[in-house]
């Protein structure tokens, strides 16, 4: 099911927020065309879920300074 997918993803990304973000900017970049959405959703979900926290997030600090200013 997607909702352990997401369980498991958030012991990499602890931000839900961040997580939403990231999933759905990497599910953009790697769905194929004649592919289900669904499909590359899961399969993001589970390389942020195997993944180290470092190589999801290279760079934390430029992130959170930019969402400030943002905001």
């Amino acid at each position: 099911m997607r909702s352990d997918r997401v369980f498991d993803a958030l012991h990499t990304l602890r931000n839900r927020y961040m997580l939403c973000q990231l999933a759905s900017k990497a599910t953009r970049k790697f769905h194929k065309p004649n592919t289900r959405i669904q499909e590359t959703m899961n399969e993001v979900l589970d390389r942020i879920a195997d993944s180290e926290r470092t190589a999801v997030l290279t760079e934390p600090e430029n992130v959170s300074e930019a969402q400030r200013r943002a905001a």
